[in-house]
């Protein structure tokens, strides 16, 4: 069996356990040298669905630990997404649930067979694989791929401050950037371009909570699309 890595970008996590997102998005090539092409994951998950299964939800990749249960799995525009719920009367579901809340664990991973691949190149388009699970993992591969669907404190706060018109330091949102997986040099750059940028114009004059929000927004925008063509 076969492994593929994705990003876990956690913006927060129900009581319940819940979380939705991302396992795998398509047209991404990986650390692999790997394309996952749109439709690969069709007809596994027609054939869970028939059989009235799911891939399990395991705590990195160990058999012996399954954690959790993916309720709802499908292909979008975009990639393989779903939800999932950790069973957290499982001991190792509740340690995945503190260190997902705390932005200790960074990726999804899912597990399977290639059933058809073709090569492209340098690269392998993989046109149809098996699902056999997805995990919670430590170490991410692929960069494209997030976990949404969850609310995060830090980021509540943030959007809270930026209404009341009260933004916070541009050290501290350089944190926040930091904790979700943005790397260092671009979070510097994110931060100087864009969100102090905003407070700076905000500080200059008067004006209210929606137009320094407006004016954070479409600056960090901006620095988002300079780094991303650059």
């Amino acid at each position: 069996m076969k492994r593929k890595f994705c990003p876990l970008d956690v913006k927060g996590l129900t009581d319940e356990g819940t979380f939705t997102g991302y396992g795998s998005v398509f047209g991404n090539v990986d650390s692999h040298g790997e394309i996952v092409e749109p439709g690969a994951f069709a007809k596994s998950l027609a054939r869970h669905a028939k059989d009235k299964s799911a891939p399990v939800m395991l705590w990195q990749h160990n058999t012996d630990e399954p954690i959790g249960v993916w309720e709802d799995l499908s292909e979008d525009a975009k990639g393989l997404t779903g939800t999932g719920r950790l069973v957290l009367d499982v001991p190792q579901a509740r340690s995945a649930y503190a260190l997902l809340k705390a932005g200790a664990l960074r990726g999804l991973s899912i597990g399977y067979h290639v059933v058809k691949s073709e090569p492209d190149g340098a690269v392998v388009r993989l046109k149809e694989l098996s699902l056999m699970e997805i995990s919670v993992v430590t170490f991410p591969a692929n960069t494209r791929a997030s976990v949404t669907g969850v609310k995060s404190e830090r980021w509540q706060e943030f959007a809270r401050r930026l209404r009341d018109g009260d933004p916070m330091p541009p050290n501290e949102f350089e944190d926040i950037l930091r904790e979700a997986g943005i790397p260092k040099s671009m979070a510097v750059q994110i931060t100087s371009v864009g969100y102090a940028k905003a407070i700076r114009r905000e500080s200059d004059g008067p004006g209210d909570a929606p137009a320094v929000t407006d004016a954070a927004l479409s600056n960090l925008k901006a620095a988002l699309g300079s780094l991303l063509r650059s």
